[in-house]
């Protein structure tokens, strides 16, 4: 038993484990940098867990760039939550598992959907969390 677990059995609180997260910026225009928060990746080893949340604000959107294809914004935010999924939604990342699919979706890119650098945290339960970094952090 791990000293983290033996605390939390000691004081009855649930075990909490390791996660990280990164958040899931849009940058319209990538020449500007002008960016903002629309989802969160959220990983923990633990319990195999991979997950995201996300939010586009589409008069932020509007606000950072008029012209913008928030259709195709959308699509990219929603390729992100199926390659967490996993199965046919994953594509070639379906056979991966949780921890290769995090890594690979928190990888740097210039496109309009950029992973934000990593943080991390602890959770007894890595979907409540994944929710409450999503309003706290997106929306």
């Amino acid at each position: 038993m791990t000293d983290a677990t033996e605390s939390a059995e000691a004081t009855g609180a649930p075990a909490r484990d390791v996660y990280e997260y990164a958040l899931l910026r849009v940058v319209p225009r990538v020449e500007r940098g002008e960016q903002f928060n629309a989802g969160v990746v959220l990983y923990c080893r633990a319990k195999s867990y991979v997950a995201a949340r996300v939010h586009l604000d589409e008069a932020k959107l509007r606000a950072l760039d008029p012209a913008a294809d928030a259709a195709g914004v959308r699509a990219a935010l929603g390729a992100v939550a199926g390659v967490c999924a996993g199965g046919e939604r994953a594509g070639q990342a379906a056979g991966d598992d949780a921890g290769r699919r995090f890594r690979w979706l928190i990888a740097p890119r210039s496109t309009v959907v950029q992973p934000g650098p990593v943080h991390t945290g602890l959770t007894a339960d890595p979907e409540a969390e994944v929710e409450r970094l999503v309003e706290l952090l997106v929306r």
